[in-house]
């Protein structure tokens, strides 16, 4: 069955208006570790550094970046004080006109599904959430009727992925490429008013071979591409997955949030900002 959504509601629709107000497909992981912050708010204590951090980042990045993509674990471990900041900052970046990624990878299937779906907005707003699909479309399904966007762990950044995701299969295609094909399935039901789906895919900026096939598997899936700066993905390696501009966000976290220091820290996350979102804009996807 189709499921409607309205244009103004689909998260697909909100995410491409979100690219086309900063001209580019730019996701920015706000992943705050207190040994990194920059030293003018180091001596403050963890919630109070975390949260000018933060604040700061958004402000900085909201010019350039069209999403925000908040690891649910950095304030998940401050307990019931980290997850009410979290909200405060959820909301602090939709005031920006930032769209947000909960970073949280949920993966459980049924009642539980349904109750982390609605914690993604319980504490502030959200409009995409990661989740893990090893256990099937019941994993997925709830967060999608609850109205969010779902980027699917399909070919991830990290190394020891590959022992897992590039295994190949008997008729021929790898873990990987079998996982996208179900998500392409899945997420037809889904479809906004600009052909895509509020169903993606993450797929590592570090993968760029892959990431080509699995284009081919998803066509009308929005790639979250971790993996740029840091951890070696580059603004070419990505090009392929996208299609007139759109369909895939160049996510960068460390790169941005803690860039070699030559102005205040603020000045320099900006700078830093800025840099990738004119690489994507001039030399990116056309």
């Amino acid at each position: 069955m189709m499921h409607s959504m309205a244009c103004n509601e689909h998260p697909a629709d909100r995410l491409c208006d979100a690219i086309e107000r900063v001209g580019a497909p730019l996701c920015v992981g706000i992943d705050p570790v207190i040994e990194r912050l920059p030293k003018a708010i180091s001596s403050l204590p963890p919630l109070d550094a975390i949260r000018t951090f933060c604040n700061g980042v958004l402000e900085a990045v909201s010019s350039d970046a069209a999403v925000v993509k908040f690891q649910s674990a950095c304030f998940e471990r401050f307990g019931f004080q980290g997850m009410e900041q979290l909200g405060e900052l959820k909301a602090y970046a939709k005031s920006l006109g930032l769209q947000i990624i909960l970073d949280a990878k949920r993966g459980d299937i049924g009642i539980s599904a349904e109750h982390y779906a609605v914690a993604a907005t319980a504490d502030g707003p959200c409009d995409w959430i990661t989740v893990n699909p090893y256990l099937g479309v019941d994993t997925i399904l709830p967060f999608l009727d609850a109205g969010l966007g779902v980027f699917c762990l399909v070919r991830t950044s990290n190394p020891s992925g590959d022992v897992i995701q590039s295994q190949q299969l008997e008729g021929g295609a790898t873990v990987a490429e079998s996982i996208g094909s179900l998500i392409h399935q899945a997420g037809s039901a889904y479809i906004g008013n600009r052909g895509w789906s509020a169903l993606g895919a993450v797929v590592g900026a570090t993968k760029p071979s892959d990431a080509i096939v699995l284009r081919a598997c998803m066509p009308q899936q929005i790639f979250l591409m971790p993996g740029i700066g840091a951890q070696g993905g580059s603004v070419e390696d990505i090009g392929a997955c996208f299609v007139d501009g759109y369909g895939a966000l160049a996510t960068a976290s460390r790169s941005i949030l803690y860039p070699t220091p030559k102005n205040d820290w603020q000045t320099d996350i900006a700078n830093a900002t800025n840099e990738l979102a004119t690489a994507l804009r001039v030399g990116g996807p056309a």
